[in-house]
């Protein structure tokens, strides 16, 4: 059950880590990461023009963002591909038909060892950005911006490159 792991009490920010000897990276922001702007999809795409894109720009994965912003999901190169060849999805089907609702998001400020708790479980974290915006009447709202998509390869490359042993 979920309220007596660990891992999905920090993971969800109910549980700081107590761990003793953290590695040096372990307090580090997100931010630190450097990661380059993230390809992302309107919900409108198909599949196949998705895998078009994906391959062409060297892509292994894409968010799915509304036009108003709201994060629909994550699509993959691999997931689209299956879908389409096992016959649950259309080369002609919108993108959200193949999406992964289910991902974790994490922030610019948030740390390393955040990160690495998320990435012992998912293969891969959206990183967002909050901004405050206002509308014609002056009404103000918190929207989330896409800022990057993270691996373990990205987490485990910054450490590798500034290894301070």
């Amino acid at each position: 059950s979920k309220f007596v792991s660990d891992k999905w009490m920090r993971k969800n920010g109910f549980l700081n880590d107590v761990q003793e000897h953290r590695p040096w990276w372990w307090n580090i922001k997100v931010q630190k990461l450097n990661l380059s702007a993230p390809l992302i999809l309107l919900p409108e795409v198909s599949c196949q023009k998705a895998i078009e894109i994906l391959r062409e720009k060297g892509y292994d994965q894409a968010p799915v963002v509304a036009e108003s912003g709201l994060i629909l999901g994550m699509v993959t190169l691999s997931n689209t591909l299956s879908s389409v060849l096992a016959g649950n999805a259309e080369f002609s089907d919108p993108v959200t038909k193949v999406i992964y609702d289910q991902f974790s998001k994490i922030g610019l400020e948030d740390s390393l060892g955040k990160l690495s708790c998320i990435l012992e479980n998912d293969h891969f974290a959206i990183v967002v950005h909050e901004q405050m915006q206002f509308d014609g009447n002056g009404s103000s709202f918190m929207k989330q911006m896409v800022f990057g998509v993270v691996t373990a390869m990205d987490l485990l490359t910054f450490v590798s490159r500034n290894d301070k042993k």
